[in-house]
């Protein structure tokens, strides 16, 4: 199954433009319906499923293109990363921000995203510059910064309201991590606790570390625990710290990932926003909740 996803408009005669790229590449390619017209549409094929991807991906501009097998289609478990995927931001950059010093936060962040640095000694190194920031500065950062990436919320509460389990699992930090799983509908959040005495950071987190690792076990844990199928469970993040639970997972999805990301998961979400995940499962705009 392959399914396009326009950011704005998917006509017939792109739908007709990947057909034949599937019958080019000998993908044995049978009927096309829409999921939306004009926004989503399933083809469906029977053959070379890897070069199927590999010609679709990027052959309409502005249009995803996920392949995945027909069944186990739905999904029953998602595991997401939060910053940079279900929110807008990076939270420890606009921390930074506040203390005069996003710039150098900043450029450590990205540098971990890409896979370049260890994540947890790039964490504790950022970390350690906020020692001071005064903890009011958490909520503020929180109201004034921090905004729902679109299409989150009816990803979230669409895939919750048909009996899925929905899991933030977060690099970044409880104080962000919790009421924006609460906003978006998941749940529950799994993420790092900054340390605060007398009313200011330490410059510390709790240890052990929220990281890649905890990201793939959770989803691991959950799978077990709720006994699915490992085509059941849906994994999205950005980052390099994501990678493990991304092709760990049934549909592990790079959105707006770093090359590394996109690169190695299943599939890449580039152009449309989060609501491409609901079009992958099959559910069309008048069954989702939360819009």
């Amino acid at each position: 199954m392959a399914t396009l996803i326009a950011a704005e408009t998917l006509r017939a005669g792109d739908v007709s433009v990947a057909l034949d790229a599937l019958r080019d590449a000998c993908c044995a390619p049978g009927a096309s319906t829409w999921l939306d017209e004009g926004v989503a549409a399933d083809l469906v094929f029977s053959a070379e499923p890897e070069a199927g991807r590999a010609v679709l991906e990027g052959l309409l501009p502005g249009v995803d293109a996920i392949v995945q097998p027909a069944t186990a289609r739905e999904k029953r478990l998602l595991i997401a990363d939060m910053d940079s995927t279900m929110i807008t931001v990076e939270c420890i950059d606009e921390l930074a921000d506040y203390a005069g010093i996003k710039a150098q936060v900043s450029a450590v962040t990205e540098a971990a995203m890409r896979g370049e640095l260890d994540f947890a000694g790039a964490l504790d190194a950022r970390v350690a510059l906020l020692a001071g920031l005064d903890e009011a500065v958490i909520t503020r950062c929180l109201a004034e910064r921090v905004r729902i990436m679109p299409g989150a919320k009816p990803l979230v509460q669409t895939m919750r309201a048909r009996g899925a389990t929905c899991v933030l699992v977060s690099g970044g930090f409880t104080r962000f991590a919790e009421p924006v799983a609460a906003e978006i509908g998941f749940h529950r959040a799994i993420a790092n606790v900054l340390l605060v005495a007398d009313g200011k950071l330490t410059g510390t987190v709790a240890k052990p570390i929220v990281d890649a690792g905890t990201k793939e076990a959770t989803l691991a844990a959950e799978t077990a625990r709720l006994d699915l199928s490992h085509g059941e469970t849906l994994a999205v993040g950005d980052g390099a710290n994501d990678l493990p639970m991304i092709r760990a997972a049934g549909l592990g999805v790079a959105f707006r990932a770093k090359p590394i990301v996109a690169a190695a998961a299943g599939a890449r979400v580039e152009n449309a926003d989060l609501t491409a995940l609901l079009y992958a499962q099959g559910i069309a705009r008048a069954d989702w909740v939360g819009v």
